[in-house]
């Protein structure tokens, strides 16, 4: 079953319109002063999106016994920062992209100054969520660690270093491991904190299982980008939202460009299949990850 398909499940389709109710309720109003950094702050993170990353701290919650209710503030920050990097990541400075989520790109639909200042804002955003949300039950030590493993996944050992790294590889022959190496701070680095974030929203949780589920989260993120590159030479650009072909015209060095198409679809199973045996010490309760984890390697979008 691919992610589109189970786009229509129960759980799926729920946590999607509840962050996104979240998301509308946190960003600030399209005509409140300044009000054309306000709607390209909302442009950029309510527009079409799969909403990974809030799905997975939802279905972690569900994993250590919290309501989605309780992760509301974290499920809205990573949904947040993901919308600032794809904004800075599409500038031209950066990938120069002209398209996402299948319509412009924020600097394309306003300009690049707007769009730079809502990347910083939406990032900014995505701490006050974690600050501010008083749906998060617990104590000020518990939210501190919220903030320090979203702001670790956000800058150089995470999502900057790994486009830092994306960018001084254009045109070079790398090798594999150094591949994984960018994918898992440039995308990799966030999936894992969905996982984590949720987790710290549940100290009790035993150390055996917050390590399991750090090893899901890891092997699940850079199974995620290669699936990501691989869509990039096969996906069909009116369900993926992205122009196909980009990574190869910018000469970057991606997971099927390095090993071959086949290869890289062994890996990315290989990585989600890692994922899934991570969970053996849950029981049902780990569900919703483990279908996540299976339909990540079959999504055509």
């Amino acid at each position: 079953m691919s992610v589109e398909a189970a786009s229509t499940s129960s759980w799926q389709s729920e946590y999607r319109e509840r962050v996104e109710g979240v998301l509308e309720r946190f960003l600030p109003a399209s005509d409140s002063p300044p009000a054309r950094l306000h709607q390209a702050m909302r442009y950029a993170a309510l527009g079409p999106g799969k909403r990974i990353r809030p799905l997975l701290v939802y279905a972690t919650g569900v994993a250590v016994g919290l309501p989605p209710a309780a992760l509301d503030g974290p499920a809205a920050a990573v949904e947040l920062i993901h919308a600032y990097s794809l904004v800075h990541d599409d500038l031209p400075a950066m990938d120069d992209d002209d398209l996402r989520r299948g319509r412009p790109t924020t600097h394309r639909a306003f300009d690049e100054a707007t769009a730079i200042l809502a990347g910083d804002a939406l990032q900014v955003l995505a701490f006050e969520s974690l600050v501010e949300n008083t749906s998060l039950p617990m104590e000020p030590a518990h939210r501190l660690e919220m903030v320090r493993m979203l702001a670790h996944a956000s800058g150089t050992q995470g999502m900057a270093g790994g486009q830092a790294m994306d960018l001084a590889a254009v045109g070079r022959l790398l090798e594999r491991s150094e591949v994984e190496e960018m994918h898992a701070r440039k995308t990799g680095a966030l999936i894992r904190a969905a996982v984590l974030i949720a987790c710290a929203a549940a100290p009790g949780l035993s150390a055996p299982k917050l390590k399991a589920l750090d090893r899901y989260g890891t092997t699940v993120g850079l199974s995620f980008q290669i699936v990501d590159d691989l869509l990039d030479v096969l996906g069909d650009t009116a369900l993926t939202g992205k122009t196909r072909g980009a990574d190869a015209l910018r000469a970057k060095p991606t997971y099927p460009a390095i090993t071959g198409i086949a290869v890289a679809r062994e890996r990315a199973a290989e990585l989600a299949r890692e994922g899934i045996e991570a969970l053996a010490g849950f029981g049902a309760e780990a569900g919703q990850l483990r279908e996540f984890a299976a339909e990540l390697v079959e999504r055509s979008r």
